[in-house]
């Protein structure tokens, strides 16, 4: 006997991947998108419990798809446009699962017993009009600090798929109705840029549609909710894009404070660069000033030690002369006498 069984959310419409894949009447498809995903071959729908969430209302998400089977809870997220925090967004819907898992099961989680629980795989699937890789990993570590991240002690891991036409061809071709929901997103896209509308688009692109599509009868019963999701979801996108558009317009801002505060510093810079240029100039200057006087001084000395010297050697010959002319003196009396 099931325990969970799909919750409708009133407050606000599905988004188009979970009304085709969180249903209990598509069963089968959503059992082929695990199987496609997992690269498993479980046959038996039954085995799905879906448990998807009320009341999680995040703008521009919706609610996720959750079941589970085989002891494996999955959740499901379909994306138009890429987050990086969706592991930290699964937290939050992981943890909200196993509280229902555990209050339901009659569990204590502040008992000596270990309590079992299922093992969850996330999922994001991508059909966005920015480029992505077929797969990428998204880890919640790398939300933390470079320095300290390899000494966390929680991490999750989340897949995200690029479910746009023509990618992830092995999961396409083993998961029909998901290949079928690509192109029908693709020319939705595709006719809503030529007609204008997204209930023209939709009409159109039901007629266009290969009648062996496995999803097109169900489309077709839904097509009125089908064209008030599409529409909420389109809506979304342009709100979602103002957002991001005051975000990047911020950014601007910001980088442009930036710009100028680095300009200012480096101005500073450069004027104290210039500064300590004209200090080392006029150190210079005055260091020359002062060996060029300093040479000045010895110049001098010299000089002055030189006429010292000659003034002496002076002195010394006119000793001698007075002694020579009275040697001379006295001879000139010798030679009188005689």
């Amino acid at each position: 006997m099931r325990k969970h069984e799909t919750k409708v959310n009133s407050k606000h419409k599905d988004r188009l991947f979970n009304f085709i894949f969180g249903r209990e009447e598509n069963r089968e498809w959503t059992l082929s998108l695990y199987n496609a995903v997992n690269d498993s071959d479980y046959t038996d729908a039954s085995m799905i419990q879906f448990n998807t969430l009320e009341n999680i209302l995040y703008i521009g998400l919706g609610n996720d798809t959750s079941f589970l089977i085989s002891g494996i809870l999955n959740v499901y997220e379909q994306q138009s446009s890429f987050n990086p925090n969706m592991p930290l967004r699964m937290v939050e819907y992981v943890s909200s699962l196993f509280a229902g898992y555990i209050n339901e099961n009659h569990y204590n989680c502040y008992g000596s017993a270990l309590i079992p629980l299922p093992t969850p795989k996330l999922v994001v699937f991508y059909n966005g009009s920015a480029s992505a890789e077929d797969e990428v990993i998204l880890n919640l570590r790398d939300s933390f600090d470079e320095k300290s991240r390899n000494e966390a002690d929680v991490e999750v891991r989340v897949r995200m798929l690029n479910v746009n036409y023509g990618r992830n061809r092995k999961i396409m071709q083993a998961c029909k109705p998901l290949e079928e929901y690509a192109w029908f997103i693709e020319k939705v896209r595709e006719q809503r840029k030529s007609i204008g509308n997204v209930e023209d688009a939709v009409k159109e692109t039901l007629r266009i549609m290969p009648h062996d599509y496995v999803i097109r009868s169900f489309l077709l019963k839904h097509r009125a909710e089908i064209m008030g999701i599409l529409d909420t979801e389109y809506n979304e996108d342009k709100i979602r894009e103002l957002f991001m558009e005051d975000g990047r317009r911020e950014e601007r801002v910001n980088t442009e404070i930036q710009r100028k505060r680095a300009e200012a510093e480096k101005a500073r810079a450069d004027s104290l660069e210039e500064g300590a240029e004209e200090e080392k100039a006029k150190a210079k200057e005055e260091r020359a000033r002062a060996e060029a006087e300093k040479a000045r001084a010895d110049l001098l000395e010299g000089e002055k030690a030189r006429a010292d010297s000659l003034e002496e050697d002076n002195n010394r010959l006119n000793e001698d002369n007075i002694r020579l002319r009275e040697e001379l003196e006295n001879l000139k009396k010798l030679i009188a006498k005689k």
